[in-house]
């Protein structure tokens, strides 16, 4: 049985709260979970410390049977300093196209063209 450390969903509409459980991974995120292992919610500051509260011998003892944490339950740990921090890879989404990024090199070369242009008069 593949274990997961995951957030289950509550509240209402607009209004998140999340159960930190371990649960079965072929089972649906809000359904049946093993055991309930703390609380997140993310509508509280981010100093507040009732934003995120966890069992950590329980998370422990569960890592140590092989279930595997969350992306989202992975960050809480290495905040708690249960987990080392992870190499993450850095994607480049916001960067733009390949064929955009020659267009700004295009407009940026002829805007020095344009102004090296007038001081040669």
């Amino acid at each position: 049985m593949a274990m997961k450390i995951r957030l289950a969903r509550g509240g209402s509409k607009k209004r998140p709260f999340y159960r930190i459980v371990a649960a079965d991974s072929r089972m649906p995120r809000d359904g049946r979970f093993i055991e309930k292992l703390g609380t997140y919610n993310p509508l509280l500051p981010k100093d507040s410390e009732d934003r995120v509260k966890m069992d950590i011998e329980r998370i422990q003892h569960w890592l140590d049977k092989g279930a595997q944490p969350t992306d989202r339950i992975a960050r809480m740990l290495e905040a708690a300093g249960v987990r080392e921090k992870t190499q993450r890879a850095n994607m480049k989404k916001a960067q733009p196209g390949k064929k955009a990024q020659d267009r700004a090199a295009e407009k940026a070369e002829k805007a020095t063209a344009a102004a090296e242009a007038p001081a040669e008069e």
